[in-house]
């Protein structure tokens, strides 16, 4: 894997163009210049890499555009050393984003197929923190529970009530909700019952499905 003087060229620009599209949490931004986008893509997308746009990853899967990857994270605020929940590992950038901002990184894939491939590639990065689940998302990772921060990186029709009942009191969910257009949701729990739930701006992600799918 090559990271040539080009790609980081295309990476500060990119960091620029979300600059001003509002992105302002510098950590994030920081993070976004230093990882290798084009390594999470199939080759013959390597030249789009630093566009900001999604791309398929396989499965009828897409890697997130980077604006909508920095506008989540930067809802989570991350902390070093915070225990995070990604619900929807995808090509795994997301994930080595976390890890990059200090978080100990918990992450569910349904797709078998990604999971391996984003597990593999994980490992290689030697990002550190990140484990990798072949899970079904809705269900979480009880027996790690709970978490401080819980992101979501696909279409929930609603919100999963077993993911709120796996955040840690004071922690922050990220989650976009929606059957065809989705409203960010940045849900924070207060207590035991009580949550505060923040309806931010329109998207579009795949769809969040229930169980495993090992492809055979």
């Amino acid at each position: 894997m090559k990271d040539s003087y080009r790609h980081k060229g295309m990476r500060r620009q990119l960091v620029e163009e979300l600059r001003n599209k509002g992105i302002s949490d510098e950590r994030v931004l920081t993070a976004i210049g230093t990882l290798p986008r084009h390594f999470f893509l199939d080759k013959a997308f390597e030249e789009w890499a630093y566009k900001d746009k999604p791309f398929p990853i396989g499965n009828e899967q897409t890697i997130s555009q980077p604006y909508t990857v920095a506008y989540q994270t930067s809802l989570l605020n991350i902390k070093k050393r915070e225990k995070v929940l990604e619900v929807g590992t995808g090509s795994g950038y997301q994930a080595a984003l976390l890890a990059m901002l200090g978080a100990r990184v918990y992450t569910i894939e349904r797709q078998e197929a990604l999971y391996e491939k984003a597990k593999a590639l994980l490992s290689k990065l030697k990002l550190g923190n990140i484990r990798c689940y072949l899970r079904d998302g809705y269900k979480g990772l009880p027996e790690f529970a709970p978490f401080d921060k819980i992101i979501v990186t696909a279409g929930a029709p609603e919100v999963p009530q077993l993911l709120l009942k796996q955040l840690a009191i004071g922690g922050i969910m990220v989650i976009p909700v929606g059957e065809h257009i989705q409203r960010m949701h940045r849900i924070t729990r207060l207590s035991e019952e009580e949550f505060d739930d923040q309806v931010l701006a329109n998207f579009r992600f795949v769809p969040l499905l229930k169980g495993i799918n090992t492809g055979s």
